[in-house]
């Protein structure tokens, strides 16, 4: 009987206690779970026509960048412009470039997700393989968790007027990832300007070595074919009667 009870309880209770884990940071707001400066960089291969969106959380007031780059492009026309277009939360349409590369920066003025979608429509027979290098970044960061106390300890710093060593060197560490993360930004688009000059020199060099081998061709069959009339020329009749030859 003991058996059976314990073997109902874990029937009943294993689910419940065991179950899958749907709030995963219970004790946090959306404003803590997506704070903080990050960055992005991937390849994207885009089909003929196609379009592809990806989205990107940013809070108001911070600023929102996106730079891109075509690598290389297949087909018959290869045409090399790409339309990107930035879209707010609210549908709003906030940045939109049409060329081969671009860089979008702008004050993010809603807090959300942040749409990017990359139209191929230049290319109605052809791919193309995009750079993307895309995020946020906040100049003035502060954790939503301490700034009450930090409001409060301003206060009481101005009325004492004590130099907070700690608050300095803070601050400073802030200002030092900041310039740390713009020079990796700077550093992804020469990235983008590498790889695009090797796919560009990777082509034409498949382009001058399908021509070369196309001219040689043509010029041994001319020559062959040149060979071939001289030598009809001088072809004489076999028969009674001798006959010079044409030539």
């Amino acid at each position: 009987m003991l058996r059976i009870i314990l073997f109902l309880c874990l029937v009943f209770w294993g689910p419940v206690l065991g179950g899958p884990q749907t709030d995963f940071h219970g004790n946090m707001t959306d404003q803590e779970l997506f704070w903080g400066t990050d960055q992005y960089d991937f390849s994207v291969v885009l089909p003929a026509a196609g379009l592809e969106c990806f989205w990107h959380f940013a809070h108001r007031g911070e600023r929102f960048y996106l730079s891109f780059m075509v690598q290389w492009v297949t087909g018959v026309g290869q045409d090399r412009h790409l339309t990107v277009t930035v879209n707010a939360p609210s549908s709003l349409i906030m940045a939109t470039v049409d060329d081969a590369k671009g860089q979008i920066n702008f004050e993010a003025e809603e807090t959300g997700f942040y749409q990017m979608c990359f139209s191929n429509f230049h290319n109605r027979f052809g791919t193309m393989q995009v750079f993307l290098s895309f995020g946020v970044y906040y100049d003035g960061y502060q954790d939503p968790a301490k700034t009450k106390e930090e409001e409060k300890k301003k206060k009481e710093e101005a009325s004492k007027d004590l130099n907070n060593t700690l608050s300095v060197i803070e601050g400073a560490t802030h200002k030092v990832e900041n310039y740390v993360f713009h020079m990796f930004r700077y550093y992804n688009f020469g990235r983008m300007r590498k790889s695009a000059d090797y796919y560009l020199l990777l082509s034409n060099s498949q382009y001058v070595t399908w021509w070369s081998l196309a001219l040689s061709l043509l010029i041994v069959t001319s020559g062959y074919l040149q060979l071939l009339f001289l030598k009809r020329l001088f072809i004489t009749k076999s028969g009674a009667e001798e006959e010079k030859p044409r030539c």
